[in-house]
């Protein structure tokens, strides 16, 4: 269970590059400390990138060195542990990595994971993610999944209600695309982040926007009733401080 007995979502707009070795971003902290724990356990699902192995291994060395208890669930070709649910029901934070949301979440349907996330979720597991673990936990998104051009995604969890984008200003045609995708009302109405700013949720609700840096925002996109949407810039609420961006990469 999470510090304050709540259930926490952090939806990371990006990290804006590759972290050097053995830094844990800024963001993935402010995670961990929702956690509470003194040495969270941590569980990294990197199936939206068909569990790369570098990435697992640049995860453990982070966050070892920042004194969590790391492990992983891996999917590919088949899973490194008898009992997904049992492993992921035993964490403090659950971390979703980056790739492709639209493969990651028909993987995770076949092996069961949605409601053994959400379980998690509601025994007070911290959730969190980027890019496309970011999406995963809404209704939908923007996403390259299917090819080079940004497409609407629909077939998210449903934790949290509306859409999701993220690198909405780190990626020039993401704003113009969601905004039109809203506009359209193919995908709800939601939230938008900048690389170096995620959506904290507690419940269902909107708590605030966490950035690692000034500057970095998030943005509530609505449709207008004219064709159009509306944008709404939210400045984070918290900023995480000088001293934890120097023990950690920009990205």
């Amino acid at each position: 269970m999470a510090a304050d007995g709540q259930r926490h979502i952090l939806a990371i707009g990006g990290f804006g590059g590759r972290p050097p070795a053995q830094r844990l971003p800024a963001l993935i902290r402010y995670a961990l400390d929702l956690s509470g724990a003194v040495r969270p356990r941590v569980c990294v699902l990197n199936t939206a990138a068909g569990d790369e192995p570098t990435a697992f291994v640049r995860m453990y060395a982070a966050l070892s060195q920042h004194g969590a208890i790391p492990s992983h669930l891996q999917l590919f070709a088949m899973p490194n542990v008898p009992d997904p649910a049992e492993l992921l029901l035993a964490q403090d934070v659950i971390f979703v990595g980056g790739g492709s949301v639209a493969n990651m979440i028909a993987v995770w349907a076949v092996h069961g994971l949605a409601d053994i996330l959400h379980q998690a979720w509601d025994a007070g597991v911290v959730l969190a993610g980027v890019s496309a673990g970011a999406i995963c936990w809404f209704e939908g998104g923007t996403t390259d999944s299917f090819g080079p051009d940004l497409r609407p995604f629909t077939a998210g969890l449903g934790f949290l209600p509306g859409s999701y984008c993220p690198h909405y200003s780190s990626e020039p045609a993401r704003r113009p695309r969601y905004q039109s995708l809203v506009a359209d009302r193919i995908l709800a109405p939601g939230i938008a982040c900048d690389d170096g700013a995620a959506a904290h949720f507690t419940g269902t609700e909107l708590a605030g926007i966490v950035a690692e840096h000034p500057g970095a925002a998030g943005y509530l996109v609505r449709p207008d009733g004219r064709g159009g949407v509306t944008e709404q810039a939210l400045t984070a609420s918290v900023t995480l401080s000088p001293e934890a961006d120097q023990d950690q990469p920009e990205g």
